[in-house]
């Protein structure tokens, strides 16, 4: 099922304090537990589910993992501008529904996207003050050692991973568009500073606003 459509009408929960928060980070260096973790700790986020043309799994749950669309539907919403940012990854297509996006914004939510550097760039294109934050490794070989502990992949293919994965961060502190480089040594922590840091960055921004209208 994809996102509702968007609507004018103001709910009571809805605040002025909207802040869209990008988190990236490479193959096995735990971005999406402290994705997970950012969304539980902080009461009115949200998490943006993309839309796929890969195949659902017996695990994946349709508008909770992904919104899963066929190959024409996709390129029906590309065509129409309904993404925020579109990907290619192994062959398949993932994009980013920008009117869900915008409108959980425009309610005051925190609205988290988990999407690469290409991702991350195109989104700051349209949403300047988006909030990035980039997860490393603290070194290449506990990277290494991360992908070859999850035990889903064969030599080869973890190899290939890594090689990405060491690109991705390049291209990470190349691109420009990202705020914090968040180094995750133990998960929780790297959790708590997350979350210091997106809270901290917010109650920065209502600050300026406030300054602004006295």
């Amino acid at each position: 099922m994809l996102p509702a459509p968007m609507t004018d009408h103001r709910l009571e929960t809805d605040t002025d304090d909207g802040m869209a928060l990008i988190i990236s980070g490479p193959s096995g260096v735990g971005k999406t537990t402290i994705t997970r973790g950012v969304e539980r700790s902080i009461a009115d986020s949200v998490f943006s589910v993309s839309c796929t043309t890969r195949p659902r799994t017996a695990a994946d749950v349709d508008g909770v993992d992904y919104h899963f669309v066929t190959e024409d539907s996709f390129e029906q919403m590309r065509g129409s501008a309904e993404f925020l940012e579109t990907a290619g990854v192994y062959g398949k297509k993932y994009g980013t529904p920008k009117g869900w996006v915008f409108e959980q914004l425009k309610r005051g939510r925190l609205v988290i996207l988990e999407i690469d550097v290409q991702g991350a760039i195109q989104v700051k294109s349209q949403i300047p003050n988006a909030f990035a934050l980039f997860v490393k490794p603290p070194t290449e070989d506990e990277l290494l050692r991360r992908l070859k502990s999850r035990r889903r992949e064969d030599e080869a293919s973890i190899q290939r991973r890594f090689e990405a994965a060491k690109n991705e961060v390049t291209q990470a502190e190349a691109s420009g568009v990202y705020n914090v480089f968040l180094v995750n040594e133990r998960i929780d922590d790297s959790i708590r500073r997350a979350v210091d840091l997106v809270q901290g960055e917010r109650a920065r921004r209502r600050e300026v606003v406030h300054k602004r209208r006295t």
